[in-house]
């Protein structure tokens, strides 16, 4: 039994030259093409159920573009969530005037009740000048009137606040906000509200030494100096316990992630830290209603445990920085000295004299620069 195999030829191609494969790639607009067959030289291949891949327009290649992965997004820091429905709102109060004449409304309706009763004393009744009247007594009407007027005047003078530029009220009742006062002068606000009062003036904070860590992991103590103030009133006195406190510890935990150097490292190291902390404390403080300007390393020093031996690393080093610049300094005088007798024809030396001359020269310099020669 034989078998028969029939080849295609391309076109183009020679009459008795091999066969050949029929071309997959007609011309440069192609833009599909099989991946599985690409690399087959079988010219009947078997149907493999994949995908065509898209290459793009080159000229006479199919060549694939490589696919990159996407980069892993890094995790994101987990950001504070307090009530949105706790926002800074001005409370409803009134002219210190309304309390004023509501006391004072308070105050006559109690001697009118008493000239009433009869029980007014004389003086008083001669002072005001009412007439003469001998009472009716204490009865219910009169109590009523008495506790009608008391109430009167204890709730208008007991709502009488005095408003300060840079002070705020933070008003509560019963656990419920109730608004913010920020007026200034003489203020009637309900004697039933809660009042909270809270400094909005610019402020600073100069810390105690607070543990760090340099760029190579030495532990140091730094004072920072914190300009910062509250903006949100609501936020900062409702939202955490202390907002004092709170942000303490923003900036403890700033210091634990940015690296400080110590002075006299490399130059701008310092505005980098206080850059970088003023970035992380104000993305912290900011949910609670602060808002931070600058937080600045105003001190920085080795912490307790290694101060000794770090103390000791920098005299060694300044030591050995000061011995290099001297010996820097006798080798160039010693060449300078060599060159210019040599030159000017002073002396004629060989290789030992030369020798012997620039140690008698080193010596010497050493000598006078207080330095013992080696």
């Amino acid at each position: 039994m034989s078998t028969t195999t029939s080849h295609t030829s391309e076109p183009d191609g020679p009459a008795d030259g091999p066969a050949r494969p029929a071309r997959l790639i007609q011309n440069e607009a192609t833009t599909e093409i099989p991946v599985h067959l690409l690399f087959r030289d079988d010219p009947d291949p078997a149907p493999v159920p994949l995908k065509p891949a898209v290459v793009a327009r080159r000229q006479g290649t199919g060549e694939q573009p490589r696919l990159r992965r996407p980069a892993a997004a890094a995790p994101k820091r987990p950001v504070p969530q307090i009530d949105p429905d706790l926002v800074e709102r001005p409370a409803r109060v009134l002219p210190g005037a309304v309390g004023v004449l509501a006391g004072a409304c308070g105050a006559a309706g109690c001697v009118a009740t008493s000239w009433w009763a009869g029980v007014l004393p004389p003086f008083v009744g001669e002072a005001l000048r009412l007439p003469v009247y001998a009472g009716a007594g204490l009865g219910l009407a009169q109590w009523a009137a008495y506790a009608g007027a008391g109430v009167l005047g204890l709730f208008g003078l007991g709502g009488l606040a005095r408003g300060r530029t840079g002070r705020a009220w933070v008003l509560d009742l019963f656990g419920r906000y109730r608004g913010t006062v920020r007026r200034s002068g003489l203020l009637w606000v309900n004697p039933l509200l809660l009042r909270r009062r809270v400094d909005v003036r610019l402020r600073h904070w100069r810390s105690e030494p607070v543990p760090a860590a340099d760029g190579s992991g030495v532990g140091l103590r730094v004072v920072v100096l914190v300009v910062w103030r509250v903006r949100d009133t609501a936020r900062a006195m409702l939202g955490v316990e202390d907002h004092e406190a709170y942000l303490r510890e923003c900036v403890e935990a700033g210091l634990a992630r940015v690296p400080v150097e110590m002075p006299g490292g490399p130059r701008g190291a310092g505005d980098a830290a206080g850059e970088a902390l003023t970035r992380l404390v104000a993305a912290d403080a900011a949910p609670v209603g602060l808002e931070v300007f600058s937080v600045q390393p105003v001190r920085v020093e080795y912490a307790p445990e290694v101060a000794a031996a770090m103390h000791r690393r920098r005299i060694a080093a300044l030591d050995a920085q000061h011995r290099a610049s001297v010996l820097t300094s006798v080798v160039d005088s010693v060449e300078d000295t060599v060159t210019r007798l040599t030159v000017r024809g002073l002396v004629e030396l060989d290789d030992y004299e030369r020798k012997a001359l620039v140690k008698d020269l080193t010596v010497a310099f050493c000598a006078g620069r207080g330095e013992t020669a080696p």
